[in-house]
């Protein structure tokens, strides 16, 4: 009997579809066949390749509801933002149809003038990709897009608990004319397949977005068949409210940036830094505004945060907020769940703690749940410190309107992605990606497509 994932509704526990799991034997095939179909998807002209990606943007548009539904039936995230994921993701395949006809070489003057010399570009073969359940559609096509884009190839392993989305969004790749070898879709579970994956002659690069542990295990593990690597990896945002930050912006921007899919988004603000003189107000103001959202199945529209994704995610979650508990943090809402282990629904509400110190867990971990831990710091030095004191540097954010503040801490921040006054800076026209170990490489903007093109120099002589 084939082995199969079975999905389920996190909201609720009940099956939504079983997807059967893909033999070794299956997986291999199609990585043979990923890297066979290589040699023509490269070669079929920019213009073309930007042409078929188009058609797919404007075709997951047309079903932007029906995916956007599938999507919150599998995740538990309010159907508003799995409305607003679905144009996320297609924006990366909008940016990247664009940048398929800017790959750009150039010519090199030469030091003697029998010579002439030419870089040109090229895609560097088939990708695998292992995408996670968080955003199924969009850390997808923010892979696939460029890939697509540059010439390659295209595998993808998506999450066990979300792997619905990717299957429609590739079908309709297929459906408009992008060749179903060039595009690619195995379902299974990460440890198996991600060996496979890194053990292959035929893969050429390895894209994750996940945790650090796996991808560093994914790095080693592409070392012996030196692959090409991209990894998005943990984070631990620090959010900094400076004196003289508008608190009822700040207020509005840390909710924003924080229970986005119910706080599990890897660049949501993890640890909220605020300067000792407005603490006591900011933190009132917060937890008044945190009390008002609302929990629930993500398919009713009023619904403002929704489910922890499965089981190890909500224990993980409530254990950080009973340490912050012990070691003296005062909850000023939220710390309540709606539970069912048998039924296999997990809710935690909006949690706000203030008095959280640098022993607490959720200090020095990420949570990637609904929680906000506030500490207070008296000069900015100290909030940088705390800031950089972890091994994570993905994204921070920082709220004053002191452009001297502001260029201190753009400066010394040691994060790939930092909001100024700017709680959601993620765009597809920009950069995205981490320092120390939160990752290796950028996606988006015109840096996401060079880690899918090797540059090859031609001198030429005897002229």
């Amino acid at each position: 009997m084939t082995e199969s994932l079975q999905v389920k509704n996190p909201a609720t526990g009940e099956p939504v579809q079983e997807v059967r799991i893909n033999s070794e034997e299956e997986i291999l095939e199609a990585l043979k066949k990923g890297h066979a179909a290589f040699k023509q998807w490269s070669k079929v002209n920019a213009h073309e390749r930007s042409r078929l990606l188009k058609k797919w943007s404007d075709r997951i548009l047309e079903e932007t509801e029906e995916i956007a539904k599938i999507m919150t039936l599998e995740s538990g995230k309010p159907i508003n933002e799995s409305l607003g994921e679905v144009k996320y993701a297609v924006s990366y395949i909008d940016w990247y149809a664009e940048e398929a006809k800017r790959i750009y070489g150039r010519t090199i003057p030469a030091n003697t003038e029998s010579k002439r010399i030419v870089v040109t570009r090229q895609p560097v073969g088939l990708v695998a990709a292992i995408t996670p359940w968080n955003f199924p559609a969009a850390m997808m096509t923010r892979k696939a897009a460029p890939a697509l884009a540059a010439g390659c190839t295209f595998i993808v392993k998506p999450a066990e608990d979300t792997p619905l989305t990717t299957i429609k969004l590739i079908e309709m790749a297929h459906e408009v004319g992008i060749p179903e070898e060039a595009v690619q879709c195995v379902n299974g579970y990460g440890s198996e397949i991600g060996k496979l994956f890194t053990d292959s002659e035929h893969v050429r690069k390895i894209t994750f977005t996940g945790s650090t542990p796996v991808g560093k295990h994914l790095i080693k593990n592409s070392a012996d068949t030196v692959k090409h690597v991209s990894m998005e990896l943990g984070g631990h945002a620090p959010l900094i409210i400076a004196e003289d930050a508008d608190l009822d912006f700040a207020v509005a921007q840390t909710i924003a940036s924080k229970f986005r899919n119910a706080g599990q988004t890897c660049i949501c603000a993890n640890r909220v830094l605020v300067h000792e003189n407005i603490a006591e107000e900011f933190s009132d103001r917060l937890a008044n505004e945190v009390a008002k959202l609302k929990v629930g199945n993500g398919l009713e529209k009023q619904t403002q945060v929704g489910p922890a994704i499965n089981e190890k995610g909500f224990d993980k979650v409530m254990l950080q907020i009973h340490d912050a508990e012990e070691k003296g943090a005062e909850v000023l809402c939220g710390n309540q769940s709606d539970a069912d282990r048998e039924a296999g629904y997990f809710f935690i509400y909006p949690t706000v703690l203030k008095n959280v110190s640098e022993t607490m867990e959720m200090m020095q971990e990420e949570t990637f749940g609904p929680v906000v831990p506030i500490t207070t710091f008296k000069a900015i030095e100290k909030a940088v410190q705390i800031a950089n004191g972890t091994p994570y540097g993905l994204a921070a954010y920082f709220f004053t309107n002191d452009y001297r503040t502001g260029t201190f801490l753009h400066e010394n921040l040691d994060f790939g992605i930092v909001g100024w006054n700017d709680g959601a800076p993620s765009a597809a026209h920009a950069p995205f990606g981490g320092m120390k170990e939160s990752g290796l490489g950028r996606e988006g903007g015109i840096e996401g497509i060079e880690p899918y093109l090797e540059t090859k120099y031609l001198s030429v002589g005897n002229l």
